[in-house]
């Protein structure tokens, strides 16, 4: 399955997104991706795997696979926060629905991990005249980097002797969310 991935090797990724090597200090390997992803998991700094998968997943994808590894953390979360992920889930849905744009651009704003997700959604990557009004030390970043920063600050609220086994959980996830995606973009280029 990894043959079919966006970026078949860590080091294709990295040179396709060199945002990622803010994000990390692990330097990629010529190691396919899902392999990669899985050393850094078993690595000194198992966080690295989140932020790798933030990378390796397309946008839409990062942002549905953030939302569901933050539904699983909800017990940790006020009533504003679940609100806001209910709005993310409603964005994947219907992404180009201006009403959850609307609803998620005010969201960013709010500083908690679901606001990180809420900002990845509506992360303007595009050249567009909302990227170049935002913060200048925003602009270089990508949504992922949004995607990552909201699943560690919530891994962050797990009690430390959950927070590995919850951080595997969220990295196999990703791993199958890519793996998931690579499917449907080969079924969709027949």
């Amino acid at each position: 399955m990894a043959n079919g991935l966006r970026f078949k090797t860590a080091r294709d990724l990295f040179t396709a997104c060199p945002a990622i090597a803010r994000d990390m200090g692990t330097l990629p390997t010529e190691q396919n991706s899902i392999a990669f992803c899985r050393v850094l998991l078993a690595g000194r700094v198992p966080e690295e795997a989140i932020t790798f998968c933030a990378y390796l997943l397309p946008e839409r994808a990062g942002v549905w696979w953030a939302h569901e590894c933050l539904s699983h953390l909800t017990d940790l979360f006020d009533g504003t926060d679940q609100e806001l992920l209910a709005h993310v889930r409603d964005w994947v849905s219907e992404p180009d629905n201006p009403r959850h744009r609307a609803v998620l651009s005010t969201a960013a704003a709010t500083p908690s991990p679901v606001g990180w997700i809420a900002l990845a959604a509506v992360w303007p990557d595009d050249g567009s005249a909302t990227a170049t009004m935002m913060a200048p030390a925003l602009q270089p970043f990508p949504a992922a980097h949004a995607v990552n920063a909201g699943i560690l600050a919530g891994l962050a609220r797990v009690a430390l002797a959950d927070r590995f086994a919850v951080l595997s959980a969220f990295v196999e996830m990703g791993i199958q969310m890519a793996e998931i995606e690579a499917l449907r973009q080969s079924a969709d280029a027949y």
